[in-house]
């Protein structure tokens, strides 16, 4: 984790019921040193603001570099912070905008960074996922085939080439053909015996992909 706790934009408006819960709780993590420094906006006096940030409803937060909107308790609110300073938040956050069905949110997202992609192999590794979730991930993943930045991840799906879990490695093995680059050949080559029919077959179809080692 970061050093630097998060700092927080949010926007509130009259009348808004759930406004003063979040902007009471965001209050108590800035008291706790969780919450580095709280901007609040009044869309009603400044409303050029909240169109420039795509702001719709109220509440509205920018923690970090997360977007959330609508009720937070006080332990969602540190949920977030805390996720907001480390990797492994990223994967948290993609997941939540998926579930959310904001699939395009999630794709701007990681795109305005694509050292993010990194952290979304969290969840491909977790067999026990949401299959809505775990497609969503691999169709972001997949939106990257190759280029530079799937290709910096082959040592990751490398590893995952041998997890305990057939699907994991299925994916693997799919991931890395997508990559593009020859030196994901050796690796998909240990799935091409693999105890699983699905393995194999995918397996095969990656190395067809690829370009042969030179």
């Amino acid at each position: 984790m970061t050093a630097t706790p998060p700092d927080a934009l949010l926007f509130i408006a009259p009348g808004c019921t759930h406004c003063p819960v979040v902007l009471q709780g965001l209050g108590e993590l800035v008291k706790r040193g969780l919450v580095g420094r709280m901007t609040v906006v009044n869309v009603a006096a400044h409303p050029e603001q909240a169109a420039e940030y795509g702001v719709r409803a109220a509440p509205w937060l920018r923690l970090g570099p997360f977007t959330l909107t609508g009720a937070h308790s006080l332990a969602e609110l540190q949920q977030w912070a805390e996720w907001a300073r480390g990797e492994k938040g990223t994967a948290h956050y993609v997941e939540h905008l998926l579930k959310q069905g904001a699939y395009k949110q999630a794709v701007a997202f990681v795109s305005a960074d694509t050292l993010r992609l990194k952290a979304l192999l969290a969840v491909i590794a977790d067999p026990g996922a949401g299959i809505d979730v775990r497609l969503g991930i691999s169709a972001l993943l997949e939106s990257y085939a190759n280029t530079a930045a799937l290709q910096t991840l082959l040592p990751q799906l490398a590893d995952l080439v041998h997890h305990a879990d057939h699907r994991v490695r299925a994916d693997a093995c799919h991931l890395l053909g997508l990559t593009g680059s020859a030196d994901a050949r050796t690796h998909i080559a240990a799935c091409l015996d693999d105890a699983s029919t699905e393995v194999r077959e995918i397996a095969q179809e990656a190395m067809q992909v690829l370009k042969p080692a030179k």
